[in-house]
């Protein structure tokens, strides 16, 4: 029996210091980063800036390649990193919240919940705000309300998908000021932001940073946070005129491994991303982009994970009753 057992201990000791070799290597290929968004949406546009010097023996020492599965407001994408994603440490994605967690307690067919991924670290918060065309009658919040009220159901209110935090919020504001609004999803901030200018519909919820970076083709009537912003000083936020809107739709965004991910490649990981959002350069780039940075580490995502869980619990059901 013992000399049947020397072989296997010699195996396990030579898979182990494999093992050992290969995360000692980690990365030593190319990454994938899913964006469950369009090309060119804040989301995409943001996991692009945050991971541009990824190659940076700094940081990962390889590039990280964006692969985008944009569908049903992220979920396309979360379904199917949650079921078939290698947990190997090279196929990682970007996470949106409210948005994935929203998505898993509402929808029948998501494959994932909180526990289906292992976070990692948390880049941004990007607060929800109302927008109309540039040539729209409604000026303030007061005037889309008051049109509703006479016109239920006749404004038309775009955003980036079904219970996004563009969606969470337009049902706060019809709840709120009591009116009935008409939401359009679309599919992604981007083709959202394109209807808005071009008028075919009355208002959108959109990102604050894709709403800046347009701000010239729309007009930005409030935020749905709790205080202004320092990128649109002069936008008041919703409770400010009177609704009671609040920072609920605030769109975090940030990195999550498969869930089973080797913890030696989880805290690598972890180290690297903060290192580069904390990266001078980054943060240039992403203020020019009028791109809010929030940079958590993976227990305090952990924590906002289960925050924005609890809440939404509560604000879903309230909001359908």
């Amino acid at each position: 029996m013992k000399k049947l057992l020397i072989p296997f201990c010699l195996l396990a000791l030579l898979l182990c210091g494999m093992s050992g070799a290969a995360l000692a290597a980690y990365p030593d290929k190319p990454m994938s980063m899913v964006v469950t968004y369009p090309p060119g949406g804040a989301t995409d546009f943001q996991a692009r800036i945050v991971t541009t010097l990824s190659s940076d023996e700094k940081f990962f020492g390889q590039p990280i390649v964006v692969i985008n599965k944009p569908g049903a407001g992220g979920r396309v994408g979360w379904n199917w990193f949650a079921e078939k994603a290698a947990n190997d440490g090279y196929w990682l994605s970007t996470y949106n919240a409210p948005h994935f967690i929203a998505q898993s307690l509402v929808y029948k067919d998501s494959k994932f919940s909180v526990d289906s991924f292992e976070p990692i670290a948390t880049w941004g918060a990007d607060p929800a705000v109302l927008i109309v065309p540039k040539d729209s009658p409604f000026k303030t919040v007061k005037d889309l309300v008051d049109f509703a009220k006479a016109n239920p159901g006749k404004v038309t209110v775009n955003g980036a998908g079904l219970y996004v935090g563009h969606h969470i919020a337009m049902l706060q504001l019809a709840k709120a000021a009591d009116i009935k609004l008409t939401y359009v999803p679309e599919q992604g901030g981007t083709p959202a932001m394109q209807s808005v200018m071009g008028a075919k519909v009355m208002a959108g919820f959109n990102n604050l940073a894709d709403a800046y970076r347009n701000r010239e083709s729309v007009n930005i009537l409030a935020i749905a946070d709790l205080q202004r912003h320092p990128f649109i000083e002069d936008v008041p936020t919703f409770m400010e005129q009177g609704v009671e809107v609040d920072n609920s739709s605030v769109n975090y965004r940030g990195i999550f491994l498969p869930k089973g991910a080797d913890p030696a490649v989880i805290a690598r990981c972890e180290k690297a991303f903060l290192d580069m959002f904390n990266d001078k350069k980054v943060k240039e780039l992403m203020g020019q982009s009028g791109s809010p940075m929030f940079v958590l580490d993976r227990n305090q995502t952990a924590e906002l994970f289960a925050k924005v869980k609890k809440n939404l619990e509560t604000l879903l059901k309230d909001i359908k009753e």
